[in-house]
Protein backbone atom coordinates (compact mmCIF):
# COMPACT_ATOMS: atom_id res chain seq x y z
CA UNK A 1 0.00 0.00 0.00
CA UNK A 2 2.92 2.25 0.67
CA UNK A 3 4.48 1.89 -2.45
CA UNK A 4 1.52 3.22 -4.52
CA UNK A 5 0.71 6.13 -2.49
CA UNK A 6 4.76 6.62 -2.63
CA UNK A 7 4.19 6.66 -6.42
CA UNK A 8 1.03 8.74 -6.94
CA UNK A 9 2.64 11.11 -4.62
CA UNK A 10 6.07 11.47 -6.34
CA UNK A 11 4.08 12.26 -9.80
CA UNK A 12 2.20 14.82 -7.64
CA UNK A 13 5.45 16.16 -6.46
CA UNK A 14 7.56 16.63 -9.62
CA UNK A 15 4.31 18.40 -11.20
CA UNK A 16 4.23 20.71 -8.15
CA UNK A 17 8.11 20.93 -8.18
CA UNK A 18 7.71 22.61 -12.00
CA UNK A 19 5.23 24.81 -10.64
CA UNK A 20 2.10 23.32 -11.41
CA UNK A 21 -0.38 22.69 -9.30
CA UNK A 22 -2.84 19.71 -11.26
CA UNK A 23 -5.85 20.57 -9.68
CA UNK A 24 -5.61 24.25 -11.22
CA UNK A 25 -4.95 23.11 -15.03
CA UNK A 26 -8.05 23.90 -16.86
CA UNK A 27 -9.68 20.63 -17.57
CA UNK A 28 -9.22 19.91 -21.20
CA UNK A 29 -11.89 17.32 -21.25
CA UNK A 30 -15.79 17.82 -21.39
CA UNK A 31 -16.56 17.07 -17.90
CA UNK A 32 -14.89 14.59 -14.98
CA UNK A 33 -12.88 11.11 -16.35
CA UNK A 34 -15.33 8.37 -16.84
CA UNK A 35 -15.40 4.52 -17.30
CA UNK A 36 -16.40 3.67 -20.85
CA UNK A 37 -18.01 0.27 -20.17
CA UNK A 38 -19.52 1.71 -16.89
CA UNK A 39 -20.34 5.69 -17.46
CA UNK A 40 -19.47 6.17 -13.84
CA UNK A 41 -17.20 9.06 -12.92
CA UNK A 42 -14.07 8.33 -10.87
CA UNK A 43 -13.38 9.84 -7.59
CA UNK A 44 -11.32 11.70 -5.39
CA UNK A 45 -7.47 11.24 -5.84
CA UNK A 46 -8.41 9.34 -9.66
CA UNK A 47 -9.80 12.69 -10.99
CA UNK A 48 -6.47 14.58 -10.76
CA UNK A 49 -4.13 11.65 -11.65
CA UNK A 50 -6.36 11.28 -14.77
CA UNK A 51 -7.19 14.80 -15.50
CA UNK A 52 -3.59 15.58 -15.40
CA UNK A 53 -3.27 13.69 -18.66
CA UNK A 54 -2.89 14.88 -22.01
CA UNK A 55 -6.07 13.60 -23.62
CA UNK A 56 -9.34 15.02 -25.19
CA UNK A 57 -11.51 12.48 -24.36
CA UNK A 58 -12.96 11.78 -20.54
CA UNK A 59 -13.38 7.95 -21.39
CA UNK A 60 -11.09 5.51 -19.68
CA UNK A 61 -11.03 1.74 -19.32
CA UNK A 62 -8.74 -1.51 -19.23
CA UNK A 63 -7.03 -3.23 -21.43
CA UNK A 64 -9.59 -6.19 -21.29
CA UNK A 65 -12.47 -3.59 -21.28
CA UNK A 66 -11.16 -2.50 -24.46
CA UNK A 67 -10.64 -5.83 -25.96
CA UNK A 68 -14.61 -6.96 -24.74
CA UNK A 69 -16.00 -4.03 -27.07
CA UNK A 70 -13.44 -5.18 -29.88
CA UNK A 71 -10.83 -2.63 -30.02
CA UNK A 72 -7.20 -2.71 -28.57
CA UNK A 73 -4.70 -0.21 -27.01
CA UNK A 74 -2.31 1.21 -29.52
CA UNK A 75 1.17 -0.61 -29.56
CA UNK A 76 3.32 1.48 -27.08
CA UNK A 77 0.98 3.45 -25.44
CA UNK A 78 1.47 3.72 -22.06
CA UNK A 79 -1.65 3.16 -19.22
CA UNK A 80 -2.20 5.51 -16.08
CA UNK A 81 -2.65 3.95 -12.62
CA UNK A 82 -5.76 4.22 -10.68
CA UNK A 83 -6.85 3.29 -7.52
CA UNK A 84 -9.77 1.47 -5.91
CA UNK A 85 -10.55 0.67 -2.00
CA UNK A 86 -11.47 -3.32 -1.40
CA UNK A 87 -13.65 -4.62 1.01
CA UNK A 88 -12.81 -8.14 1.81
CA UNK A 89 -15.97 -10.73 1.99
CA UNK A 90 -14.58 -13.75 2.20
CA UNK A 91 -14.40 -15.82 5.39
CA UNK A 92 -11.95 -18.41 5.85
CA UNK A 93 -12.33 -21.27 8.12
CA UNK A 94 -9.77 -20.37 11.23
CA UNK A 95 -11.61 -16.62 11.57
CA UNK A 96 -14.21 -15.79 13.89
CA UNK A 97 -17.12 -13.58 13.05
CA UNK A 98 -15.29 -10.77 14.78
CA UNK A 99 -12.35 -11.39 12.87
CA UNK A 100 -14.64 -11.08 9.68
CA UNK A 101 -16.15 -7.98 10.79
CA UNK A 102 -12.57 -6.36 11.62
CA UNK A 103 -11.21 -7.39 8.75
CA UNK A 104 -14.07 -6.14 6.42
CA UNK A 105 -13.75 -3.04 7.97
CA UNK A 106 -10.02 -2.48 7.00
CA UNK A 107 -10.35 -2.08 3.19
CA UNK A 108 -7.64 -3.16 0.44
CA UNK A 109 -6.14 -1.04 -2.10
CA UNK A 110 -5.88 -2.54 -5.36
CA UNK A 111 -4.13 -0.48 -8.56
CA UNK A 112 -5.18 -0.71 -12.10
CA UNK A 113 -3.74 0.35 -15.30
CA UNK A 114 -6.33 2.48 -17.29
CA UNK A 115 -6.16 3.76 -20.44
CA UNK A 116 -7.89 6.72 -22.23
CA UNK A 117 -10.01 6.08 -25.43
CA UNK A 118 -7.75 8.48 -27.60
CA UNK A 119 -5.33 5.60 -26.87
CA UNK A 120 -6.81 3.00 -28.54
CA UNK A 121 -8.54 1.73 -31.80
CA UNK A 122 -12.22 1.02 -31.15
CA UNK A 123 -15.38 0.37 -33.33
CA UNK A 124 -16.42 3.24 -35.33
CA UNK A 125 -20.01 3.33 -34.25
CA UNK A 126 -18.59 3.80 -30.71
CA UNK A 127 -16.23 6.59 -31.48
CA UNK A 128 -19.42 8.34 -33.27
CA UNK A 129 -21.57 7.72 -30.16
CA UNK A 130 -18.63 9.01 -27.84
CA UNK A 131 -17.92 12.12 -29.80
CA UNK A 132 -21.66 12.88 -29.81
CA UNK A 133 -22.27 11.90 -25.89
CA UNK A 134 -18.94 14.69 -24.71
CA UNK A 135 -20.07 18.27 -25.92
CA UNK A 136 -19.74 20.76 -23.03
CA UNK A 137 -22.28 22.55 -21.61
CA UNK A 138 -23.51 25.39 -23.73
CA UNK A 139 -24.00 27.93 -20.40
CA UNK A 140 -21.14 27.41 -17.73
CA UNK A 141 -22.41 30.42 -15.73
CA UNK A 142 -25.75 29.33 -15.64
CA UNK A 143 -24.80 25.83 -14.30
CA UNK A 144 -22.08 27.98 -11.80
CA UNK A 145 -25.35 29.90 -10.09
CA UNK A 146 -27.93 26.59 -9.86
CA UNK A 147 -24.88 25.05 -7.72
CA UNK A 148 -24.71 27.70 -5.72
CA UNK A 149 -28.30 28.05 -5.41
CA UNK A 150 -29.00 24.21 -5.20
CA UNK A 151 -26.62 23.74 -2.09
CA UNK A 152 -28.93 21.35 0.41
CA UNK A 153 -28.43 23.37 3.56
CA UNK A 154 -26.04 26.13 2.28
CA UNK A 155 -24.31 29.06 4.88
CA UNK A 156 -25.36 32.28 4.57
CA UNK A 157 -23.64 34.08 1.41
CA UNK A 158 -22.44 37.54 1.77
CA UNK A 159 -20.91 40.96 -0.38
CA UNK A 160 -20.01 42.67 2.52
CA UNK A 161 -15.93 42.71 3.37
CA UNK A 162 -13.22 43.27 0.39
CA UNK A 163 -11.82 39.51 0.70
CA UNK A 164 -13.36 36.44 -0.19
CA UNK A 165 -13.35 34.11 3.37
CA UNK A 166 -15.42 31.39 5.20
CA UNK A 167 -15.99 32.08 9.20
CA UNK A 168 -17.19 28.37 10.47
CA UNK A 169 -18.18 30.80 13.88
CA UNK A 170 -20.97 32.65 12.18
CA UNK A 171 -21.45 29.62 9.07
CA UNK A 172 -21.11 32.91 7.19
CA UNK A 173 -18.74 32.98 3.05
CA UNK A 174 -18.05 36.35 2.08
CA UNK A 175 -17.35 37.03 -1.13
CA UNK A 176 -16.16 40.47 -2.56
CA UNK A 177 -19.02 41.93 -4.89
CA UNK A 178 -18.91 40.11 -8.11
CA UNK A 179 -18.33 43.72 -9.84
CA UNK A 180 -15.07 43.55 -8.60
CA UNK A 181 -13.77 40.41 -9.55
CA UNK A 182 -11.76 40.64 -13.41
CA UNK A 183 -14.34 37.79 -14.60
CA UNK A 184 -17.63 36.01 -13.80
CA UNK A 185 -15.62 32.72 -13.84
CA UNK A 186 -13.54 34.07 -11.41
CA UNK A 187 -16.49 34.96 -8.87
CA UNK A 188 -17.27 31.69 -9.02
CA UNK A 189 -14.49 29.85 -8.48
CA UNK A 190 -13.64 31.72 -5.55
CA UNK A 191 -17.45 31.64 -4.38
CA UNK A 192 -16.56 26.77 -4.71
CA UNK A 193 -13.42 27.53 -3.07
CA UNK A 194 -15.63 28.95 0.06
CA UNK A 195 -18.57 27.27 -0.21
CA UNK A 196 -16.26 24.06 -0.26
CA UNK A 197 -14.42 25.34 3.38
CA UNK A 198 -18.23 25.55 4.52
CA UNK A 199 -18.86 21.94 4.10
CA UNK A 200 -16.61 21.47 6.89
CA UNK A 201 -19.04 23.39 9.59
CA UNK A 202 -20.28 20.57 12.21
CA UNK A 203 -23.99 20.80 11.04
CA UNK A 204 -22.26 19.17 7.71
CA UNK A 205 -19.49 16.93 7.31
CA UNK A 206 -17.61 18.25 10.52
CA UNK A 207 -14.12 17.78 9.12
CA UNK A 208 -11.06 18.79 11.64
CA UNK A 209 -9.12 21.57 9.84
CA UNK A 210 -12.56 23.45 10.24
CA UNK A 211 -14.16 22.62 13.56
CA UNK A 212 -10.83 22.99 14.92
CA UNK A 213 -9.81 25.94 13.61
CA UNK A 214 -6.40 25.12 11.91
CA UNK A 215 -4.02 27.13 12.70
CA UNK A 216 -2.08 29.07 9.22
CA UNK A 217 0.89 27.08 7.40
CA UNK A 218 -0.07 23.68 10.23
CA UNK A 219 -0.35 20.55 8.60
CA UNK A 220 -4.29 20.69 9.28
CA UNK A 221 -4.46 24.20 7.80
CA UNK A 222 -2.51 22.67 4.58
CA UNK A 223 -4.84 19.73 4.56
CA UNK A 224 -8.06 22.17 4.64
CA UNK A 225 -6.68 23.89 1.74
CA UNK A 226 -6.03 21.23 -0.24
CA UNK A 227 -9.62 20.17 0.46
CA UNK A 228 -11.08 23.59 -0.87
CA UNK A 229 -8.73 23.73 -3.98
CA UNK A 230 -9.50 20.07 -5.33
CA UNK A 231 -13.36 20.65 -3.94
CA UNK A 232 -13.13 23.80 -6.28
CA UNK A 233 -11.60 22.64 -9.24
CA UNK A 234 -13.91 19.58 -9.45
CA UNK A 235 -16.95 21.98 -9.01
CA UNK A 236 -15.30 24.58 -11.96
CA UNK A 237 -14.41 21.26 -14.15
CA UNK A 238 -17.92 20.25 -13.76
CA UNK A 239 -19.38 23.36 -14.74
CA UNK A 240 -16.77 24.20 -17.42
CA UNK A 241 -14.99 27.22 -16.17
CA UNK A 242 -11.00 27.69 -15.52
CA UNK A 243 -10.09 27.62 -12.32
CA UNK A 244 -9.16 30.73 -10.66
CA UNK A 245 -5.30 32.05 -11.09
CA UNK A 246 -4.17 31.20 -7.62
CA UNK A 247 -2.78 34.11 -5.48
CA UNK A 248 0.43 33.38 -3.36
CA UNK A 249 1.04 29.84 -5.39
CA UNK A 250 4.79 30.12 -4.78
CA UNK A 251 4.26 30.00 -0.62
CA UNK A 252 1.22 27.84 -1.31
CA UNK A 253 3.33 25.42 -3.77
CA UNK A 254 6.18 25.48 -0.84
CA UNK A 255 4.07 24.43 1.98
CA UNK A 256 2.48 21.64 -0.15
CA UNK A 257 5.87 20.55 -0.87
CA UNK A 258 7.39 20.65 3.05
CA UNK A 259 3.71 18.31 4.20
CA UNK A 260 3.60 16.12 1.30
CA UNK A 261 7.51 14.83 1.75
CA UNK A 262 6.66 14.11 5.41
CA UNK A 263 3.16 12.50 4.61
CA UNK A 264 2.70 10.08 1.69
CA UNK A 265 -1.54 10.28 2.53
CA UNK A 266 -2.20 13.82 2.25
CA UNK A 267 -3.13 13.77 -0.92
CA UNK A 268 -5.17 11.25 -0.56
CA UNK A 269 -6.90 11.91 2.49
CA UNK A 270 -7.65 15.58 0.74
CA UNK A 271 -8.99 14.24 -2.55
CA UNK A 272 -11.70 12.16 -0.20
CA UNK A 273 -12.67 14.83 1.68
CA UNK A 274 -13.15 17.11 -0.67
CA UNK A 275 -14.84 14.47 -3.07
CA UNK A 276 -17.29 14.43 -0.06
CA UNK A 277 -17.52 18.03 0.29
CA UNK A 278 -18.80 18.43 -3.51
CA UNK A 279 -21.26 15.44 -3.09
CA UNK A 280 -22.60 17.37 -0.89
CA UNK A 281 -23.01 20.46 -2.68
CA UNK A 282 -24.58 18.98 -5.52
CA UNK A 283 -26.31 16.35 -3.65
CA UNK A 284 -25.16 13.91 -5.15
CA UNK A 285 -25.10 10.24 -4.05
CA UNK A 286 -21.56 8.61 -3.63
CA UNK A 287 -22.84 5.59 -4.73
CA UNK A 288 -23.52 6.22 -8.53
CA UNK A 289 -19.93 7.03 -8.92
CA UNK A 290 -16.68 4.83 -10.13
CA UNK A 291 -15.77 3.95 -6.62
CA UNK A 292 -16.19 0.18 -6.99
CA UNK A 293 -13.45 -2.04 -8.00
CA UNK A 294 -15.17 -3.30 -10.24
CA UNK A 295 -15.93 -0.62 -11.89
CA UNK A 296 -12.12 -0.52 -13.17
CA UNK A 297 -11.66 -3.95 -14.43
Amino acid sequence: MSNAYDTITQQILSQLEAGTVPWRQPWRTPGVPKNLLTQRPYRGMNVWLLITRPYVSPYWLTYRQAQEIGGWVRKGEKGTTVMFWKFADEQTEAETGAEVQARRHAPLLRTYTVFNTDQCELPTSLTERLAFTTQRDAEPLTCCERVIKQMPHPPRLVHEALKAFYAPSRDLVNLPPHILFATSEDYYATAFHELCHSTGHPSRLARPGITDLAPFASHAYSKEELVAEMGAAYLCGHCGIAPQTLENAAAYIASWLAHLQNDKTLLWQAASHAQRAVDFILNSAPETSCDEETAAR
